[in-house]
């Protein structure tokens, strides 16, 4: 595991990269995962990087297969499931990656002392701003290039999002590999590369965020049902 370390390179400016972006998202629309991960890697090299929610970890296992330098950030909430670290530290041990666990400013006793104890359950938005939205705003500042593991049978609500995308709040290109991968080619790629997986997922958790805003889901329910479960919330803020 290693700090938040890139390029100091000059970034291209937020309309180069919506042109890129424009063009991109036409070319790679029916492309590859694989492809796709290629393309990120010969347009940005290491100023791009992945986000790793430690669930199901396919897309870190098949960057590590075809970019591995690209790095790779576990947000470190401080109120993540002891299975959910496990999983991280089972991707390091078994890949080449350079996987970055990202950290809040505050600890989660600083910020109960500041905000008051269980801010999740009072304020969910204000708590997911400041362990996973400004720690990831700060550290994006240095990339062009961010890959995310949406997919859309995962979340209908972003049907509409592109492979690749311009995220005009912080200036870089988003890029969705596996958008258009089903559950079925999820779960064969998962198998047959023997992907760390989340012992959660197969215990009622299809979804999983911190502990205490995520619960079991009903068969048949919705996946993401158990985020933020009785609350008007279903983003943590990072994908809006």
């Amino acid at each position: 595991m290693s700090t938040a370390t890139h390029g100091t390179a000059t970034r291209r400016s937020p309309e180069e990269l919506r042109i890129l972006a424009r063009y991109a998202a036409v070319d790679l629309a029916g492309a590859q995962a694989a492809d796709i991960i290629r393309w990120t890697w010969n347009t940005f090299g290491t100023k791009a990087v992945l986000t790793q929610s430690m669930a199901n970890t396919a897309l870190a296992y098949l960057i590590n297969q075809v970019a591995p330098e690209i790095p790779v950030v576990f947000l470190d909430t401080g109120y993540h499931f002891p299975e959910t670290i496990e999983t991280r530290d089972a991707l390091q041990s078994r890949t080449s990656l350079n996987i970055i666990s990202l950290t809040p400013r505050q600890t989660v006793a600083e910020q109960d002392a500041e905000y008051g104890a269980n801010l999740w359950e009072r304020n969910p938005d204000l708590c997911c701003k400041l362990r996973k939205v400004e720690p990831m705003d700060n550290l994006i500042e240095g990339y062009e290039a961010w890959i995310t593991g949406m997919r859309h049978e995962t979340a209908p609500h972003r049907a509409a999002v592109p492979v690749v995308q311009f995220d005009e709040s912080r200036g870089v290109l988003k890029i969705a590999p596996i958008l258009h991968w089903s559950d079925a080619q999820l779960l064969r790629y998962t198998m047959e590369n023997d992907v760390p997986v989340n012992p959660l997922m197969y215990d009622g958790y299809p979804s999983i965020g911190c502990g205490p805003c995520t619960k079991r889901v009903a068969s048949g329910d919705d996946p993401r049902a158990g985020r933020w479960a009785g609350q008007s919330k279903n983003e943590c803020g990072l994908h809006t």
